[in-house]
């Protein structure tokens, strides 16, 4: 089953803190992603871009624009629980 994400809030150098509907809170550093993706670039180079992140209609997905996504089962597993 596809987590689902319930609330998504950024932190501090490019933390996301993500709560998902089965009540698990992970922490998501996004600067890895950034290190090893080159479309991720943007959030750092983009002024404010960030803190713009989106979820999408399904609850499955975040975003910051049409090339920058991240898949609710990626950001559970691979972050830390909170």
């Amino acid at each position: 089953m596809i987590p689902r994400i319930k609330h998504i809030e950024t932190l501090p150098n490019l933390m996301l803190r993500v709560e998902f509907d089965d009540g698990r809170i992970v922490l998501y550093d996004v600067s890895e992603d950034v290190r090893d993706i080159p479309a991720f670039a943007p959030l750092v180079h983009i002024t404010g871009l960030f803190p713009q992140v989106q979820l999408d209609q399904s609850r499955t997905c975040v975003f910051w624009n049409s090339e920058i996504d991240l898949p609710s089962d990626a950001i559970y597993e691979h972050g830390k629980q909170a």
